[in-house]
């Protein structure tokens, strides 16, 4: 699955269009589009990149962390899929980590477990465990988000309750879970 320099320069061969042409050339390609399916497919390949450190710096070079953030945002529920799977996929990476807190990501992320498509919300949870930092914290573990971790605990769907309470367990403190209980016992029906 993970693959080595060398193993990339035996594989493409010396005819071969290299690592970092072929991501550029998607880059591109996603950029200059108008076509909703040819967005689709390209951003879920770059999304698979993703999934290989060994892509890790020519996706920083080309900016494709940046352009997973950007598509959060978009009414396109397949692009905000792709995207925030392919931010799932990098955020483990310090470097990346870094890329996606320092852009405000954070919030974007946030605003995923809204999400109607289960998906999204299981990227975004899963996304969120592994960006909180000593510098995070504050924001990822907010009442809101504590709140929604709550409710997702009871979901019917294991892959949600059970990354919910990870979360709760792992990422927030008994007072915080408490405040967030409190808040939910306040909010009108």
């Amino acid at each position: 699955m993970f693959s080595s320099r060398q193993q990339l320069q035996k594989k493409t061969g010396p005819y071969g269009i290299g690592r970092l042409s072929y991501l550029q050339s998607l880059v591109t390609e996603f950029q200059t589009t108008d076509q909703q399916d040819a967005k689709e497919q390209i951003l879920a390949n770059l999304a698979n990149f993703a999934y290989d450190p060994i892509n890790y710096d020519y996706l920083r070079q080309l900016k494709v962390i940046d352009l997973f953030l950007d598509n959060l945002d978009d009414s396109n529920p397949k692009l905000k899929e792709f995207a925030i799977g392919g931010l799932c996929n990098v955020c483990m990476d310090q470097e990346n980590r870094q890329l996606i807190i320092k852009d405000n990501g954070v919030s974007s992320i946030v605003d995923c477990l809204t999400s109607d498509h289960e998906e999204i919300v299981v990227s975004a949870m899963t996304t969120l465990f592994y960006l909180v930092t000593p510098t995070t914290k504050h924001v990822i573990t907010d009442v809101c988000v504590i709140d929604a971790m709550l409710r997702f605990s009871t979901s019917s769907n294991r892959r949600i309750s059970n990354l919910a309470s990870l979360f709760l367990q792992d990422c927030c403190t008994d007072d915080e879970v408490r405040l967030a209980r409190e808040f939910q016992n306040s909010a009108p029906s």
